[in-house]
């Protein structure tokens, strides 16, 4: 009876579990799980890459926008050849007029007359000569304008000694100076032409020369207006920096 009695009173002893148990339990416990291809963790893996790429992408897509809608190479040479030849005969014409010396290969006595035409009163444009306003055309604007580091102006970088939102104001008017000044230098050939025909009656092959000159170079200009814009980005905006170029 005695042995009965201690048996049911005896309480049972707790385990206690050694601290290096613990410790191995708690290192199991914070382990990261292993990602597997089919579960969940992957997916995510996944998901967060594609926006990691979109995003990247977009940043490039727009970083590209802002420094790639350019005319392509050949036209920015092509345009800068022509307008350095315009130079050439303004000057021409600019020195024959002011030294009276006689224009070369142009008949006198025909409809083809040089010396008729340079020497008209139409040659005048409120006292100046057309010349030398045909000059200072191609030297102050068609030549500026249609060199190939005007065509490759972007609003990335800045122009020297300009601060960036003066620069960036500057590089924005460039391609709508280029065709308003190429459209002011078609309307007055359209003028010199019909002065030619109507009222001096005679016709100058240099004269004709620019005016196909600027024609060609006006026609460079819509045309790269209506593929590319005129609409320069805000200057107001940050520009992008070198580094997020490169990212």
């Amino acid at each position: 009876m005695a042995s009965k009695s201690q048996s049911r009173t005896r309480k049972p002893t707790a385990v206690r579990s050694s601290p290096t148990a613990r410790t191995s339990a708690i290192t199991r416990s914070s382990a990261p799980r292993p990602v597997t291809a089919g579960g969940g963790g992957g997916g995510n893996l996944r998901a967060r890459g594609a926006d990691a790429r979109s995003r990247d992408g977009g940043r490039d897509a727009e970083v590209e926008s802002t420094t790639t809608k350019l005319a392509p190479t050949w036209m920015q040479w092509v345009t800068f050849a022509l307008a350095i030849a315009g130079l050439g005969v303004s000057c021409y014409l600019t020195y024959t007029h002011f030294t009276d010396s006689k224009i070369l290969g142009c008949a006198e006595n025909s409809t083809i007359n040089c010396l008729k035409v340079t020497t008209s009163p139409q040659s005048y444009v409120f006292g100046i000569p057309v010349a030398l306003l045909g000059l200072l055309f191609y030297a102050l604007a068609a030549v500026p304008l249609m060199s190939p580091w005007a065509w490759r102006l972007t609003r990335t970088g800045r122009l020297p000694f300009l601060s960036p939102r003066v620069s960036g104001r500057v590089r924005a008017a460039v391609p709508t100076v280029r065709l308003l000044s190429l459209l002011v230098g078609i309307i007055f050939v359209l003028y010199l032409i019909y002065a030619e025909l109507y009222e001096i009656d005679a016709i100058c092959l240099y004269c004709t020369s620019v005016h196909i000159i600027t024609f060609l170079l006006f026609a460079f200009t819509v045309f790269a207006a209506a593929v590319w814009g005129v609409r320069a980005p805000d200057p107001s905006e940050p520009e992008p920096t070198a580094n997020a170029a490169a990212a």
